[in-house]
């Protein structure tokens, strides 16, 4: 026993010295300047595609043997994705970079300012097991575009996937900038042991509190995307079979592992047999009479996960499904009605293919319910009623929310995921993740002409000259080029001229 202990002690140790040498590597070539060039960054994240390309079938066997998914679930909901982000990077990517001109005041006006964008550094990325590739190539897509080294701590629950990308990722990319560790809590406290420049953790609010204290000795900042209980409100004047049909689609793909997945339903009473009775036509469709031998349902991810979604249950009205398979993860779409709030299944994220309904007089009861608990990652609503959806929109507040669907505001790579309070910090997608993964510098740059002009700034100070500071610092101009600037100073040139000529005029007649 002592033996295995001192043993596990060494590992730990051993494994600690090994991170650390990792990090340091990085920080050592990333500091050399190799990353700067954006035809760098370009050359690896075309690698990057082609690695998703040229292993499509490999990254989908591995997703068949964590989650049993099949081909086509893969490429919609993480490969297009993936590849959608590294077009539009490469693309878009001179333009994120380039310096950002900002409004002057009269102080500045002959100054160039502006805001430019630079790499924070070495990236950690932690990524989640329920959509494995997309969870840690997405945020790397920005942090390859923003000039930032990274280490990639892929999830040791999707064990074939996280093999695969430790084997695949330095045969396509700089191996001295981009490194993948696999293993499990031990090796990702150890991690987060060493000092990074940035953090971007995909998981649980439990533990993104521990990555966010273990950030803290640092100062690191850190993006968290969490997750949460995701309602959805469905108002009774809307098409409530379509409503289903969407709601159905996003709550059991990929099983309910899903971190915006509709978590439950709030409606009144009234409309609630109803949308049972649309949510089994909709099964029968999407899954046929069993789902467990559908090709498009997958499974929970191991046994732990399992054991825990089905305790869920317990105390629950089953209205739809219920039906499990331990030895092969299987539950069935479920859908549970009459759900009160003091209920387990409402007291945490239930991240599997579950769907309570709770019961509501109304939507004023339907906001103070999602108010009176934490600030969800995703809000939905169905209504065809343009008021029922603006008091929904300016009355609560969650990351995202999308208004007659589900999940679909993920797909707009323009709009900034990610949550608030609980369900996370920070944002990602397209542009929004180059912003988040860069530092954004103030850059002034003066001449040494004019100095007449600082006389309002130098001692000895007067009431003259603070009226001037006054006047030439809270007077702002445009952000253009130049071209306003010099048309401001030409203008306060011709009227001082004036004044000068009506000056002169003046004394001339007096004479």
């Amino acid at each position: 026993m002592k033996k295995d202990f001192n043993q596990e002690i060494l590992r730990v140790l051993i494994s600690g010295k090994l991170k650390k040498q990792v990090v340091d590597g990085l920080r050592e070539v990333f500091q050399s300047g190799r990353s700067r060039p954006l035809q760098y960054r370009k050359q690896q994240l075309g690698a990057l595609h082609r690695l998703i390309t040229e292993h499509q079938e490999d990254i989908e066997q591995a997703l068949k043997q964590d989650l049993n998914r099949n081909t086509y679930n893969t490429s919609l909901f993480e490969l297009i994705s993936i590849e959608n982000d590294i077009k539009l990077a490469e693309s878009e990517m001179a333009d994120w970079a380039a310096p950002r001109p900002v409004k002057k005041n009269l102080n500045s006006a002959l100054d160039n300012v502006y805001i430019k964008p630079e790499p924070l550094g070495v990236v950690l990325i932690i990524g989640t097991w329920n959509y494995p590739w997309a969870m840690i190539l997405q945020p790397l897509v920005g942090a390859i575009a923003a000039g930032n080294a990274a280490v990639l701590k892929p999830s040791e629950l999707s064990e074939h996937s996280a093999r695969l990308m430790k084997e695949l990722l330095p045969l396509y990319l700089d191996k001295e900038m981009y490194q993948v560790v696999t293993g499990g809590v031990p090796e990702t406290q150890e991690l987060l042991r060493q000092r990074f420049d940035h953090i971007f953790y995909t998981g649980s609010s439990m533990v993104g509190k521990l990555v966010m204290e273990a950030a803290a000795r640092h100062l690191t900042p850190v993006t968290l995307e969490l997750g949460g209980k995701s309602p959805c409100y469905v108002d009774k004047n809307c098409d409530i079979a379509v409503a289903c049909r969407r709601i159905t689609w996003g709550k059991f793909a990929n099983c309910g592992q899903t971190c915006i997945a509709p978590d439950y339903i709030l409606c009144e009473p009234s409309i609630q047999d109803r949308i049972v009775e649309e949510i089994q036509k909709t099964l029968l469709e999407f899954y046929q009479t069993d789902p467990k031998s559908s090709p498009d349902y997958c499974r929970i991810i191991n046994t732990r996960h399992f054991d825990r979604v089905l305790a869920l249950m317990n105390e629950c009205t089953i209205a739809l499904g219920g039906e499990s398979d331990r030895s092969q993860c299987y539950i069935a779409p479920t859908v549970l009605k009459d759900v009160l709030p003091h209920f387990k299944i409402m007291q945490e994220e239930i991240f599997g293919p579950l769907l309570p309904i709770v019961t509501v007089n109304g939507l004023s009861e339907a906001i103070q319910f999602i108010n009176a608990r934490e600030k969800p990652l995703a809000l939905y609503v169905f209504s065809s009623d343009k008021t029922v959806i603006k008091r929904m929109l300016a009355e609560t507040s969650s990351g995202g929310v999308t208004v007659n669907d589900v999940l679909m505001h993920y797909t707009v790579d323009t709009l900034p995921f990610g949550g608030v309070g609980n369900s996370g910090m920070g944002r990602y997608h397209g542009k929004h993740t180059f912003d988040q993964l860069s530092h954004h510098r103030a850059c002034l740059i003066k001449s040494f002409a004019m100095e007449g002009l600082n006389d309002a700034r130098y001692p000895p100070l007067t009431a003259a000259r603070l009226r001037k500071a006054k006047f030439f610092m809270q007077h702002r101009l445009c952000s253009c080029s130049g071209i306003c600037v010099w048309a401001v100073i030409a203008t306060l040139l011709a009227i001082g001229l004036l004044v000068a000529l009506i000056v002169v005029l003046n004394v001339h007649i007096l004479v």
